[in-house]
């Protein structure tokens, strides 16, 4: 009985040993990992290490304090200045100074700019009310005026006047000037019709004739005259030249095409309308001779 109460005493002298100094182990461990944490720090929310507080940046292993101007906020990140200034004022070097709104403005969404009011135009650091003209309305558009004539009228200086439409034309698309119409062309400030040769069409260019001619006719003289193609020749859809060609193997003569004769040691070239002498042959007049 003696022993075994012996035997207990021994193990619950242990156990409290062995608690003991793990308690002691813990302590230290908690202790040991603690160094090379900077002040103002605190353990990452995920992972391991260590990050600096808000309103503190790392700096060369160390916690600085950021230091924020009046007028401004803390941004919580890890780069840039760490601070921004607040709506209605703007970063001056490392201040924060206040957006001076002129009269008839407002701050706009960013909080770091002022825009003018409807009716008013920026000029330096003032907003000056714009002038809209008899026939004309104001637009956000117009950069130098601020304002834009009605449809029909054209700006001239600081007035809006009426658009003189001549006969045969009409006001364009954007209402500020005037064209002619299909079939008419405009020479000074009227619209003259185009005379359109027979076996002509108009076309709408303000430059040349205002006309071409079909297919297989040319321009002569003011007229469309039909191209005659020779024999052993083709049709050549161009606007200069007499409008056809030879065939391939035949050379042009006046208004005819012959058969292109080749010399000896010859073939067609690449026009097909001469010949060259074969390679290492030179062409010597009418011949090809060896160099």
């Amino acid at each position: 009985m003696i022993r075994i109460r012996r035997l207990y005493a021994a193990a619950i002298y242990s156990a409290v040993i062995l608690a003991l100094s793990t308690g002691i182990y813990g302590v230290a461990f908690s202790q040991s990992g603690s160094i090379g944490v900077p002040k103002n720090s605190q353990g990452k929310a995920y992972g391991t290490g260590w990050e600096c507080k808000k309103g503190y940046r790392k700096i060369n292993g160390t916690c600085a304090v950021i230091k924020v101007p009046a007028n401004a906020y803390l941004t919580n990140t890890s780069f840039g200045r760490g601070w921004e200034c607040s709506w209605g004022y703007r970063r001056t070097n490392q201040r924060c100074v206040a957006i001076k709104v002129p009269q008839n403005a407002y701050l706009d969404s960013s909080g770091e700019n002022w825009e003018c009011d409807r009716g008013y135009r920026a000029v330096g650091q003032t907003c000056r009310a714009v002038k809209v003209p008899v026939n004309g309305y104001f637009s956000n558009s117009s950069f130098e005026r601020g304002w834009e004539c009605d449809r029909g009228y054209r700006a001239s200086k600081q007035s809006c006047i009426a658009i003189k439409v001549p006969r045969n034309a009409y006001l364009n698309s954007d209402g500020d000037a005037w064209e002619c119409k299909r079939g008419y062309r405009k020479i000074d400030r009227t619209c003259v019709a185009v005379k359109v040769p027979e076996n002509g069409y108009f076309i709408g260019f303000s430059f040349g004739t205002g006309w071409k001619c079909n297919r297989k006719y040319r321009a002569v003289n003011g007229t469309c005259v039909a191209v005659k193609v020779p024999a052993n020749g083709h049709y050549v859809d161009s606007s200069y030249g007499q409008g056809w060609k030879c065939n391939r193997g035949f050379r042009q003569s006046n208004e005819d095409c012959i058969v292109l004769t080749l010399p000896q040691n010859a073939h067609i070239a690449y026009s097909g309308n001469e010949w060259a002498c074969n390679r290492p042959y030179q062409k010597q007049e009418n011949s090809c001779v060896l160099p």
